[in-house]
């Protein structure tokens, strides 16, 4: 009797099949529902897409000390600023352009106001930094992107980004002669 003609063998070896497509279809699903969390948090280890670093009061502090020891130069940081059309807001960097010793902390304030009469409207933003690779050495030591922003109706508010550019940054081969990194932000309805 072969396993054609054995009721019971041809429902095994199904039930198998069946077993084995569940558990891949399951094994996607997972890696579909986990891969942008997973993407976003590569991305922040690595400063690809040009994803900043989350910088602290120590980090900034190794910072000097190494910039203090190597005269790394200057780098310039260039601010740009744009909002989605479903939030009513004006905002705009309030200086276009610093240049900072690199390993130096830096600051930039950015104008926000509320041009809508809603009660409240709250704006989220999210950023970018080009050239995308200099991601990995731009960090942030505070910034209004932290969180979500709460503006009333005519509202006017200044908000600080304080961040420096690591000196690990002349030790890599594609931006050591790299002068100019942008940082832009846009402003989004975070309901939406």
């Amino acid at each position: 009797m072969t396993a054609q003609s054995n009721p019971a063998a041809i429902r095994n070896k199904n039930t198998r099949v069946l077993l084995l497509a569940l558990g891949v279809i399951a094994g996607m699903l997972v890696l579909v529902a986990t891969a942008p969390a997973a993407y976003r948090k590569f991305c922040e280890i690595t400063g690809i897409s040009g994803t900043t670093q989350v910088g602290s009061a120590a980090d900034l502090a190794n910072a000097e000390q190494a910039a203090e020891l190597g005269g790394l130069g200057e780098i310039e940081i260039l601010f740009t600023a744009s909002v989605d059309p479903s939030l009513d807001w004006k905002f705009r960097p309030k200086q276009r352009t610093v240049t900072v010793p690199i390993g130096e902390q830096g600051q930039v304030d950015y104008y926000a106001k509320n041009r809508s009469i809603t009660a409240i409207t709250r704006g989220t933003a999210t950023f970018n930094v080009t050239p995308l690779q200099a991601g990995r050495y731009f960090s942030k030591i505070q910034c209004f992107c932290f969180e979500d922003q709460q503006l009333e109706p005519g509202q006017e508010v200044d908000m600080p980004v304080i961040f420096y550019v690591d000196p690990a940054i002349r030790d890599d081969p594609d931006l050591k002669d790299l002068r100019q990194i942008t940082l832009a932000y846009t402003f989004f309805n975070a309901a939406d």
